[in-house]
């Protein structure tokens, strides 16, 4: 399983998690208030309920303005939050005047990403190769031909 199927699962246990807790709470105030008003309170809960689709709402308060309330999103936008986050920090590091600390960074991001290179086999590279040589090879003679080919043509042609 890959890294990233394994924080796709992540993320889906964490909102599923969030999910059931906020539908734990509201069954806690169907309880509290004796089921007096259960029309309000499954629109509610459908709106709770996870759809798949980002809503707007989440959109404008990831991006800093103000919505309606903020508890609605604590729960779905806590990810988005820690990315912000994340981003402030590595953006000063980033952005330094100082030519060996912005060289630093380049070098440690260059690791990371080889890090994540899958590395071909022994057995892999010598077919690659051998699959290489021969197209070489192949497209070579092609070229070679008509060449060798409009040559002759030109010569019987203006002689």
């Amino acid at each position: 399983m890959s890294k990233r199927d394994r924080a796709a699962r992540a993320k889906e246990a964490a909102e599923g998690s969030a999910a059931d807790s906020a539908a734990a709470e509201l069954d806690g105030r169907d309880e509290a208030t004796g089921g007096a008003d259960d029309e309000t309170s499954t629109g509610a809960a459908k709106e709770l309920r996870p759809s798949g689709k980002r809503s707007a709402r989440g959109r404008r308060s990831s991006t800093g303005a103000s919505g309606t309330d903020g508890d609605t999103d604590s729960a779905t936008g806590s990810a988005v939050a820690v990315k912000e986050r994340k981003k402030k920090k590595k953006a000063s590091a980033e952005e330094s005047r100082n030519p060996f600390v912005r060289i630093w960074v380049f070098l440690t991001q260059v690791v990371a990403e080889l890090k994540k290179v899958i590395w071909p086999t022994r057995r892999e590279m010598i077919t690659y190769t051998i699959v290489v040589l021969v197209f070489v090879i192949v497209m070579t003679a092609f070229i070679s031909g008509l060449d060798l080919a409009f040559a002759k043509g030109v010569l019987w042609l203006f002689g």
